[in-house]
């Protein structure tokens, strides 16, 4: 038999390259001597994260059209041509057996090139609200993997597989590593840690806030993990000085961080949703309301309508905030209720299923 070959696409943010990380380790597993090519958007971060987890990468000359007129939206014709036919040239020269998108700028003309060139392809969507791409996408896939119920308004019913979204396999065997989470982090073992999670590039809304309320959040008697992100750490890494509290740019171990902490505040990206209901820790969603469609809010509602978290919306974050930590902290009967809820809705074998479909376009 052939050695089976894959390209997987997927970048932009942490969102969309750690499930198609996720997606590559598996079929690694599952076919050990497969090749897979990762292709991306240049200058985006997948470029530094992909080769960082042992695969190849090749990028194109690819961004998102902005709201406002830029000089990059007079580019966009001329950069998607180019996108197309090198993506074209790619699939041609590889030769993949199926080609996976998992969302991201890069996305768009690699998996047309390949449905072009008669090439099976699978979507894995992330969100509860599809982007353009990939409805534009799933009209010529072969299966779409959903991580939430109802997507038939907005994909092609009998293409659809409910997945789950893909995670990574050290989240799902993170439980009793709090030892050595605070002794890596160089934690205080005797409080309680309150983790803050603004996204892989930091959430500007939320750092305000916690910078604003780091006396009310101390006084509670915890410890705050704060993750700010790479474009924020120089105006926030002064909070390091402070005691109980540790400002990162990024996080670097993920499994040892959930394991560690007692309670998160977190942006409502698909793939922090997902992973949080598999650590199952209890939460306070504060949505990102500048996302394509609000689609943060719609994955947080999706959560919280089952009891497995708590949401405020940033327009309320001034009157809601401390009394929703205040409930949060107090309320041990509530924390429970929440993490139970929450790890009801988690897919743990999400990323096998995944691959599993994957298998069966194999050609």
């Amino acid at each position: 038999m052939k050695k089976l070959k894959f390209i997987i696409s997927g970048g932009g943010t942490g969102g969309h390259i750690y499930p198609a990380i996720a997606i590559a380790d598996e079929l690694k597993l599952e076919f050990p001597d497969c090749e897979i090519l990762f292709v991306g958007a240049k200058d985006k971060m997948e470029m530094q994260k992909v080769p960082q987890a042992g695969y190849e990468i090749k990028g194109l000359w690819i961004s998102g059209i902005q709201r406002k007129l830029t000089f990059d939206n007079v580019l966009f014709p001329l950069k998607l041509s180019q996108s197309l036919l090198k993506s074209l040239r790619i699939v041609n020269d590889f030769k993949p057996n199926v080609v996976i998108g998992t969302g991201g700028f890069a996305s768009g003309p690699l998996l047309k090139a390949a449905s072009v060139l008669g090439v099976p392809t699978v979507i894995q969507e992330q969100n509860s609200y599809p982007g353009i791409t990939n409805k534009w996408l799933s009209k010529k896939a072969n299966r779409i993997c959903v991580a939430y119920e109802n997507l038939e308004r907005f994909f092609p019913k009998d293409k659809i597989v409910l997945t789950g979204n893909p995670v990574r396999q050290d989240l799902i065997s993170s439980e009793g590593n709090r030892e050595e989470a605070m002794q890596y982090f160089s934690l205080n073992p005797s409080k309680k840690i309150l983790l803050i999670l603004g996204g892989s590039l930091g959430a500007r809304r939320i750092n305000q806030l916690i910078a604003k309320e780091i006396d009310a959040i101390l006084g509670f008697g915890v410890q705050v993990f704060w993750q700010c992100g790479k474009l924020y750490f120089e105006e926030y890494k002064h909070f390091n000085e402070r005691e109980d509290v540790t400002v990162v740019a990024f996080i670097d171990r993920m499994d040892l961080i959930y394991s560690a902490a007692d309670f998160v505040v977190s942006r409502a990206g698909a793939s922090s949703v997902s992973e949080l209901c598999l650590v199952g820790k209890p939460i306070i969603f504060i949505p990102s309301p500048n996302v394509a469609e609000d689609h943060q809010t719609k994955n947080a509602r999706a959560i919280v309508d089952k009891q497995g978290a708590l949401l405020i919306e940033e327009k309320n974050l001034e009157m809601e905030f401390q009394k929703q930590l205040n409930s949060l902290f107090s309320d041990e009967l509530l924390q429970k209720e929440l993490s139970a809820n929450c790890k009801k809705l988690a897919k743990p074998n999400a990323t096998k299923e995944i691959v599993a479909e994957i298998k069966k376009l194999i050609t």
